[in-house]
């Protein structure tokens, strides 16, 4: 199965509902500057509005640019028409390609899955750092001082989350959503449980206990 991930200034007219298609799954993001990205685990790409509430849309595309997240994302800035200075600023900004709005799902679906993957590869091959934490993102594999720390797949995904954003406290809530998992029926409380699970793995690997629970609040991974 690959992945795409499509980040969004806007929702489009069709909603952000997750597509299959054949082998390939596509899950829609809306963000925003203050917004934090969700957990990015396929080929990323950004469609960006031209005019924004808060910020321009070239600002927007640079800040994408120099996120290590998304810094190697397929961006494409969506313009209005008749302007085709803007078209040439949006790509001196660091945009990949434009498209005139207004936008609609099926126009963005038909975009990407036409283009394919275009050389991007579905799992980006980095390495997370924690101190003596790290996570191999292509090899799905968390370890501590070089050794593997056995967990399983969500309590990986939620530990990667939170290396992603070091110091930021999270409600369990946005924790469900981060890791795609708000379109399901989650309880809150299963949050629990995977930070415990994760917990006793790097307890017993011998981390000791990074995940600080804020009260009222959430948790947080404290950096390494």
């Amino acid at each position: 199965m690959h992945r795409i991930e499509i980040l969004l200034t806007s929702e489009p007219d069709g909603g952000l509902e997750p597509l299959h298609h054949g082998e390939v799954e596509v899950r829609f993001h809306r963000f925003v500057r203050t917004s934090e990205l969700p957990l990015l685990e396929g080929a990323v790409w950004a469609f960006v509005d031209w005019l924004l509430p808060d910020i321009s849309g070239l600002e927007m595309c640079r800040r994408l640019r120099c996120d290590p997240l998304t810094a190697q994302a397929h961006i494409t800035m969506i313009v209005e028409p008749g302007e085709p200075e803007n078209c040439r600023r949006a790509l001196r900004a660091g945009a990949d390609d434009y498209i005139v709005g207004p936008v609609t799902r099926t126009m963005l679906l038909d975009r990407v899955l036409a283009t394919g993957f275009n050389g991007f590869d579905s799992t980006p091959a980095r390495l997370l750092r924690s101190g003596e934490l790290t996570i191999d993102v292509a090899a799905f594999q968390a370890r501590w001082k070089g050794l593997p720390v056995p967990m399983k797949p969500n309590e990986l995904r939620l530990l990667r989350f939170l290396i992603e954003h070091p110091g930021r406290v999270f409600t369990r809530s946005q924790l469900i959503a981060a890791l795609g998992k708000d379109g399901e029926a989650i309880e809150e409380r299963t949050v629990d449980v995977w930070i415990g699970r994760l917990r006793r793995a790097l307890e017993k690997a011998g981390a000791g206990n990074m995940l600080r629970t804020v009260r009222s609040l959430g948790y947080v991974l404290d950096a390494g």
